[in-house]
């Protein structure tokens, strides 16, 4: 894609000779108090991707995050040659939405299914999804019988945790929410029922799952955008002239599973 590679090149080898040409710009022309548009937005403005890239961009990541439909539906508005039907990312999916939902039985069952080796071989990974499912658990039981969170926590993770001071370090963090209230938590407990940790455990899954498929760990598009920071990070460490604040543009609300029946999407 080489419209896109040129483009991000600015974050690298043309980065500062982009901004010291926008500077120029700025401190030849007339001082105004409103100026329309800042010489940096208007450059950037200038940089034009192919569609045809673009369309590239967002094909690869509905496929990588795992959604066939939206993929398959995607093809055909953008007039795009279908892909070959892969079982696996139908599989990744389910699982992601397992996880999403709550359902950290049902995903650990399916990884089993689709690589009976992958959480063997992967123990961090194993005991996050453990310990996710400890908090479905501890959530079921707020101020209710605790004695199923208790056990599996006794029976699943404890002997984990026994071998490793990180493991022990998040189960005994776990193991508070039965203590406190669930609405009166600190925000180092709050965090662990939040949607953050099934969304995170979420990510770390498919990834894994990419990894032992031999596959890119992750979408193009997220590597563009830390790419795109980076630049702006740097590019402000030399004091060049940049707008005060320059968008992102990936700040559309989520849809979320079942609405509108789409496929959810993640842009953070």
């Amino acid at each position: 894609m080489s419209s896109w590679s040129a483009a991000l090149e600015l974050g690298g080898f043309d980065f500062d000779k982009f901004l010291e040409s926008s500077d120029d710009r700025m401190n030849s022309s007339t001082s105004t108090a409103t100026p329309p548009q800042h010489a940096f937005e208007k450059r950037a403005a200038d940089v034009k991707a192919p569609k045809s890239d673009i369309n590239a961009l967002i094909l690869d990541y509905l496929t990588m995050e795992g959604y066939p439909k939206a993929a398959a539906k995607f093809c055909k508005e953008a007039n795009l040659q279908p892909q070959q039907p892969d079982p696996s990312i139908q599989t990744r999916q389910d699982i992601q939405h397992a996880i999403h939902s709550g359902n950290i039985e049902t995903a650990i069952s399916a990884l089993n299914d689709l690589d009976p080796e992958l959480l063997d071989t992967n123990p961090k990974l194993h005991f996050s999804l453990l310990r996710l499912q400890l908090v479905e658990l501890i959530r079921q039981c707020n101020d209710g019988d605790v004695s199923p969170a208790l056990d599996f926590a006794t029976k699943n993770l404890a002997p984990r945790a026994s071998a490793n001071r990180d493991f022990l370090d998040d189960l005994e963090q776990t193991m508070a929410l039965i203590i406190f209230p669930h609405d009166k938590l600190q925000p180092q407990l709050a965090k662990l029922l939040s949607s953050d940790l099934r969304r995170n455990t979420a990510t770390n899954v498919n990834e894994a799952m990419l990894l032992r498929q031999n596959q890119r760990r992750e979408a193009a598009i997220r590597q563009l955008v830390r790419m795109r920071a980076w630049a702006e990070t740097s590019a402000r460490s030399k004091k060049k002239d940049l707008p005060e604040s320059i968008e992102l543009g990936l700040n559309a609300d989520s849809v979320e599973y079942g609405e509108s029946g789409h496929e959810p999407m993640i842009t953070t």
